[in-house]
């Protein structure tokens, strides 16, 4: 009984001998030597594929209650979901500084680094950057921040697989007041966002093709404080603007239009619509049905798995350079790679961080009551399976929520750096 009560204790217990079963079949991987049977008790389904996850039965690959079983299958999506968003977010963020960085004049490969020690020195970089500027620059940044959604219906579609006591249909996923968008075929109320370009009543920000009048950080092609031009205007543009546009648009607007009133949205309405709309989408925070704390966890990590982000644009000028060619360098290099960093810094950090706790927080309590699940199972091959299963994911999960916060973080500091308003030697005003 000493020996069953020691393999039927907690996960952390399993994970000590883990690595011995583990062992005990690698000879299977060796070409030419003979094919070895599972040891028992190992861990047989591929727990880094989630195709293979939804597929497994873990109540009887396990021997688990229903209920158990769900809440366990769940939290192992959940942090295999969470392992696969952090690696994509790294990857932006290494893409993104690393050429920022780059295009800064750094010389050093950042290929087999984080990213968030690539943005750290994308950072110092910008810095170099700025003090070469000389004192006397002044950088005006103008931005338009990204837009990043997550698909309500996905939402619904996840907690009806996930959750047997979820029916489709019964209980309505909502979004964030004022955050709702999507497909509007009747009035539209707030904000049209449109790529092709569409007739804009009221403020448009991005490109207007004529009858513009406001700012321009983009050409403006008409004229600027009453003066004929046909390049950047740092007052008042009339006529049209290429992009970076902010004010009134009688023409073609593409971008994004502040409705004035109710109006028909030839794009992507936010706010709200005279009619349902379809394949609606959230920018804020998605309050799902009642669930399982462990399925929203997965609903929650699969739909922000798969968020669709527009891009932000930045437009940059940099007035008193000391040299000129330096000035467009700089200016050329966070055109070009900051938009992606606030993908991450503005986009996604707020949604990023929630999720990450959240999963962490499920993770963490599954861990904890694994030997449980184990043990009330009454099979000790099944409990051994099942430890040796989940060490992996959980241990990913971990470690994938502290990548998210570190890399949101540097995120934040490398789009305040590059927001510093003042002089380029670093004093704000």
């Amino acid at each position: 009984m000493k020996k069953r009560s020691t393999i039927l204790g907690p996960i952390l217990a399993f994970g000590l001998v883990s690595p011995f079963i583990m062992n005990c079949g690698a000879a299977n991987g060796i070409p030419g030597a003979p094919k070895l049977p599972d040891a028992p008790g190992s861990c047989s389904l591929d727990m880094a594929s989630l195709d293979a996850i939804a597929k497994a039965d873990f109540a009887a690959e396990f021997k688990l209650q229903a209920d158990a079983a769900g809440k366990l299958k769940a939290g192992v999506q959940a942090a295999v979901e969470l392992k696969e968003f952090a690696a994509k977010m790294d990857a932006d963020l290494k893409e993104a500084c690393g050429g920022l960085a780059k295009d800064l004049g750094g010389t050093a490969d950042y290929k087999a680094e984080s990213g968030e020690t690539t943005c750290k020195a994308a950072l110092k970089m910008l810095g170099e950057a700025k003090g070469k500027l000389g004192a006397n620059a002044k950088i005006a940044l103008d931005i338009r921040p990204p837009r990043c959604d997550a698909s309500m219906d996905l939402m619904t579609d996840c907690a009806g697989k996930c959750d047997a006591s979820f029916k489709g249909g019964q209980a309505k996923v909502e979004c964030e007041p004022g955050k709702l968008a999507g497909t509007c075929s009747g009035e539209c109320s707030g904000r049209c966002d449109v790529s092709g370009g569409a007739k804009c009543d009221g403020t448009c920000e991005g490109g207007c093709d004529a009858s513009f009048k406001g700012t321009c950080e983009g050409k403006c092609n008409g004229k600027c404080d009453g003066k004929n031009t046909q390049a950047e205007c740092k007052g008042t543009c009339e006529g049209s603007c290429d992009a970076h546009g902010k004010g009134e648009c009688k023409g073609k607007c593409s971008g994004s239009c502040e409705l004035k009133a109710k109006a028909k949205c030839d794009g992507t309405c936010s706010g709200s619509c005279s009619v349902e709309m379809k394949a609606p989408k959230c920018e804020g925070e998605i309050t799902p049905p009642k669930v399982s704390a462990e399925c929203k966890a997965h609903c929650d990590a699969e739909v922000n798995g798969k968020l669709e982000c527009t891009p932000a644009s930045v437009a940059i000028r940099v007035d008193g350079a000391t040299d000129g060619k330096v000035a467009a360098t700089y200016k050329a290099a966070l055109e070009k790679n900051l938009p992606l960093v606030l993908k991450v810094a503005v986009g996604m950090a707020g949604r990023a961080g929630k999720m990450a706790d959240n999963v962490k927080v499920i993770v963490e309590g599954l861990q904890t009551s694994a030997g449980a699940m184990a043990k009330a199972s009454g099979d000790p091959g099944a409990a051994l399976k099942l430890t040796s299963c989940v060490v992996a994911p959980f241990k990913g999960a971990i470690d994938a929520a502290a990548s998210i916060k570190a890399n949101v973080n540097v995120s934040i500091d490398v789009k305040a750096s590059a927001e510093a308003k003042g002089s380029a030697g670093g004093k704000t005003g």
